[in-house]
């Protein structure tokens, strides 16, 4: 991968390729600074474990929802620690992961380099910090604040400094490269809920929160230290401009990054709870939440590289539509009769098309919107994801009330509801895109 005949092939300062491949969509070759394939492979390995430390991290959290929500924990009082509450934990989390960046882009476009790798350092102190704060928590309030909100803050302060840049480092194999990128939330996911659950079994709930802030620090400071500074000459625009602003086109990506985003992390949540639910133990409930966060991984790096063959819009088309399908034909059809077949298939099948669009919609603003305006479109569609991360979990929770499986059947109409309007949405994008170019390109 080091080597500049790698599958990720980039621009080097002695590159001789076309335009089309050599420079990103949206600019010209004076408008970066040259790069060189250490860079890129620094870019793409850091971009990965922060991935994997900020959302595949968060995304394990559903091994936490499960226990906090057991009769058999011991770190909340009983009467507080309703499916609602909890769920609010998680999903705070990582709605402040990305909700952050209307704050933190400004900021990054008026820093130097060693002011972003302190901001980077800052977030990695704060991640470790909420997690080591709410091993000492014995309320469900005060997880929200630690576990919750400081660790949100933290984990945006660490993840846009570093994801906002890496698609100036890559060209004509964007989305595989930010396949690969992204797939470290699948990845992170497989890791941490196996060894959450186990943690939780062996030492308790304390220590595990403990042990996580530890492991932050260590794979966290090396990235901060190293983030790769933006190859744009001069500043980029953090604002939206109030013409791009009224565009159908935008319009409908921000519609589609607050449906999906509340859609997508809410059968996460659930998951190992539900699987407890279903008749299934809590380890087993943790180890369907890892096999969903492995297959996600390897299909979000399948996706970015079906994204460069057939179009990237196209197959974030596909991958949402399927998403919808799954859960309507696999999830309800398990919760309707207690099927425990159909509900691992959900997991494969959700596992494989849940992380489409989280891996193709940073490489499609880019092409809808040209990269000199990715920074603030895909900064400002972010924080409306946090938005609708926060709103998808908790409703579905307090819909859920008990955790029965009989009530789990309006959850999961609340999850198509929200797919499907992000499905309406991204089939508009690429509609309009079309009609703001005067051109349709089958592949797009």
């Amino acid at each position: 991968m080091a080597s500049t005949n790698s599958e990720f092939q980039l621009t080097t300062p002695n590159s001789h390729q076309d335009e089309e491949t050599s420079t990103p969509l949206g600019t010209s070759s004076n408008d970066l600074h040259p790069t060189t394939p250490r860079r890129q492979l620094l870019v793409l390995i850091s971009s990965f474990l922060t991935i994997c430390i900020t959302i595949g991290l968060n995304q394990s959290y559903g091994v936490f929802q499960s226990y906090y929500t057991s009769p058999s924990q011991t770190m909340l009082p009983i009467s507080t620690s309703s499916s609602a509450l909890t769920a609010f934990i998680g999903t705070l989390g990582s709605g402040l992961t990305w909700s952050g960046s209307l704050l933190i882009n400004p900021i990054l476009a008026r820093l130097n380099v060693k002011g972003t790798k302190v901001l980077c350092v800052t977030g990695i102190l704060f991640m470790s910090l909420g997690l080591g704060l709410a091993s000492l928590c014995s309320q469900v309030w005060q997880l929200l604040l630690t576990q919750g909100m400081l660790y949100g803050i933290g984990s945006s302060l660490i993840y846009f400094p570093v994801l906002s840049v890496a698609p100036e480092y890559f060209t004509g194999h964007r989305g595989s490269a930010m396949g690969f990128i992204l797939s470290g939330s699948g990845v992170g996911g497989l890791v941490f809920s196996p060894i959450v659950r186990a943690l939780i079994s062996s030492v308790g709930p304390r220590w595990t929160l403990r042990t996580l802030a530890f492991l932050v620090l260590v794979v966290g400071l090396p990235i901060a230290a190293t983030a790769a500074p933006s190859r744009f000459v001069g500043r980029r625009p953090t604002h939206i401009d109030i013409k791009l602003a009224m565009k159908p086109s935008f319009l409908f990506s921000v519609g589609a990054g607050f449906l999906q985003a509340g859609g997508n992390g809410l059968p996460l949540t659930f998951l190992a709870e539900y699987s407890v639910v279903l008749g299934y133990s809590a380890g087993f409930g943790a180890t369907l939440l890892a096999v969903s966060s492995g297959v996600n991984s390897i299909s979000r790096v399948m996706t970015g590289f079906a994204g460069d063959r057939f179009g990237r819009q196209n197959t974030l088309i596909l991958t949402v539509v399927l998403c919808v399908i799954s859960v309507l034909g696999f999830w309800l059809g398990s919760v309707s009769g207690g099927n425990k077949v159909l509900w691992i298939m959900f997991v494969i099948l959700y596992g494989i098309t849940g992380g489409g669009y989280n891996a193709l919609f940073p490489t499609t603003v880019a092409e809808v919107f040209g990269l000199q305006a990715y920074a603030s479109v895909n900064g400002f569609i972010y924080f409306v994801r946090g938005l609708g991360t926060m709103f998808g979990s908790p409703i579905g929770g307090k819909i859920l009330g008990e955790s029965k499986l009989g009530n789990y059947r309006n959850v999961v109409l609340f999850d198509a509801a929200l797919l499907g309007g992000a499905m309406f949405c991204v089939i508009g994008v690429r509609c309009w895109d079309a009609v703001d170019k005067r051109t349709w390109k089958w592949k797009a």
